[in-house]
C-alpha cells in the first residue's frame, strides 16, 4: 500500500473535485454534491445548500495549484492552508473507518474540511518523495488531473474517457499505417 486510506481519499476526492469543473462539468449542483460527499466518504457537517457548493467549487484553482506544485513548493502552499482552516490534527474513528486523521472539526464547514484533509495529504505525499504521482492528463485536449496510485506508475489518463479516446486514436493510426 502506498499511502494510508485517509490520504489516498483525500488525494482522490481532490483529484475529482478539481476535474470537476473542467469541460464536461461533473458537479454543477447540489445533488451532485451530496453524490460526491457520500462516494468519498465525507463525515459531519454538509449543508446541502447552493452556497455550499460555490464554497467546495470555488477550492479547485488551489487543489489544482497544490496538487501540480513542485516538491518544494509544497510546503509553503500546506502550510498556508492548515493554518487558514486553523488545522488541529486529530486521530479520530467512525463506525465503518478505523483511526485516521482529521485536522479540523466534524461541524467545519466542507470546503475547510477538503482543504485541510488535501493540505494534510500532501504532507504524505511529499514525506515519501511521490509528488511524481500527480501530473496532467497525457491526452492533449484535457487539462484534468491524474493521480497514479498503480504499482508501475502506468497511469497516464485522468479518466477512461481520454484513455479510451487515444486508444482509439493509437488504433486508427496503427490501421492507416497498414493501409
Amino acid at each position: 500500500m502506498l499511502f494510508t486510506h485517509d490520504t489516498a481519499g483525500a488525494l482522490q476526492s481532490a483529484t475529482e473535485l478539481v476535474n470537476a469543473v473542467e469541460p464536461p462539468r461533473t458537479v454543477t449542483s447540489v445533488a451532485d454534491l451530496d453524490q460526491f460527499f457520500d462516494r468519498h466518504g465525507y463525515t459531519g457537517r454538509h449543508d446541502r445548500t447552493a452556497a455550499e457548493l460555490a464554497d467546495v467549487l470555488a477550492l479547485a484553482p488551489r487543489l489544482r495549484e497544490l496538487l501540480l506544485a513542485d516538491r518544494d513548493d509544497v510546503a509553503a502552499i500546506v502550510n498556508s492552508m492548515l493554518a487558514e482552516v486553523g488545522a488541529v490534527p486529530r486521530l479520530v474513528r467512525h463506525e465503518h473507518e478505523d483511526w485516521h486523521l482529521h485536522a479540523v472539526d466534524d461541524d467545519a464547514p466542507l470546503a475547510h474540511r477538503i482543504l485541510a484533509e488535501t493540505a494534510m495529504a500532501m504532507v504524505d505525499v511529499v514525506r515519501s518523495g511521490q509528488t511524481s504521482r500527480l501530473d496532467v492528463c497525457a491526452d492533449p485536449g484535457c487539462d484534468g488531473i491524474v493521480l497514479d496510485l498503480s504499482r508501475n506508475r502506468s497511469r497516464r489518463y485522468c479518466s477512461t474517457t481520454c484513455t479510451n479516446r487515444n486508444a482509439q486514436a493509437a488504433h486508427r493510426a496503427r490501421r492507416a499505417g497498414r493501409d
